[in-house]
């Protein structure tokens, strides 16, 4: 790896930590265009290029997740009831998604994962804050949305934060125990992405050097060693910034970087 290469890793590391501190929005949305634009610039495979974008930023956001379960563990607003009834299919959905994402093609990955981040983008910009509209779903709705989220997380490698939250705030739970359980479900997704990233990419003939499966760890090391760091300090100043418009900010960002990702893939 170049200097050059490095420094790149390490300040998108800062960056995706800080974002994480202080929107509490997790790091995929900028990581993978932006690791894509990298690794094509280092000359990895093209048609294998955002792939291993998707699983080195699901491994990257593994660190980064635990410290959210921990933190809103503490605060003692995770409903671990749900999470424990989310979880079994939030596994299930995620690796499989990982099949799903290795059998799309590059040019298709890429047109969904522009969509969907600019819904993403939509969601922050305008506020969206559902109503509750029902009591908590039994065990087998909790199952089917854990699936779908996990799925869907799997083929834009986020921790689920944008589908979990308001999904749990259209079923009568308030937003605080929303985002904390979301923080907490977040973190089997990151690993179930990860690992199934890596046996999705295994075997596959010229990857680069230091990839595991779909998984680049010199970028993981580099980037997870500063964003764990970085999270707190975004923590911190999320009390003193004005976190309603940095996030919309944030949701012009990441739809430029799709869009700019989508047209380099195209």
């Amino acid at each position: 790896m170049d200097v050059n290469f490095i420094i790149a890793l390490l300040i998108l590391g800062a960056v995706v930590g800080l974002l994480a501190g202080l929107l509490g929005i997790g790091g995929g949305g900028v990581m993978v265009p932006v690791l894509t634009s990298l690794f094509a610039a280092q000359g990895f495979p093209a048609d294998q290029t955002l792939h291993i974008a998707l699983g080195t930023s699901m491994a990257a956001i593994v660190p980064t997740a635990y410290a959210s379960l921990r933190a809103h563990h503490a605060k003692g607003a995770v409903l671990w009831d749900v999470v424990k009834k989310m979880t079994p299919a939030i596994l299930a959905g995620t690796f499989l998604g990982t099949f799903l994402a290795a059998y799309l093609p590059t040019k298709a990955l890429a047109i969904f994962f522009a969509v969907f981040m600019t819904y993403v983008a939509i969601q922050i910009w305008v506020g969206i804050k559902p109503r509750s509209q029902a009591q908590l779903p039994s065990t087998l709705s909790l199952g089917v949305a854990g699936a779908v989220i996990g799925a869907i997380s799997a083929l834009v490698a986020i921790g689920g934060g944008s589908l979990t939250v308001p999904y749990l705030m259209w079923n009568n739970v308030n937003i605080r125990q929303a985002i904390a359980t979301s923080a907490a479900v977040g973190f089997p997704i990151a690993v179930a992405g990860a690992l199934g990233y890596v046996i999705n990419g295994w075997g596959i003939p010229n990857l680069p050097a230091h990839t595991l499966g779909f998984v680049y760890w010199p970028a993981v090391i580099l980037i997870a060693s500063v964003s764990f760091f970085t999270t707190k300090i975004g923590a911190n100043l999320a009390h003193s910034l004005p976190v309603t418009i940095l996030k919309k900010v944030f949701a012009v960002l990441v739809v430029l970087l799709s869009v700019k990702m989508l047209v380099g893939v195209l």
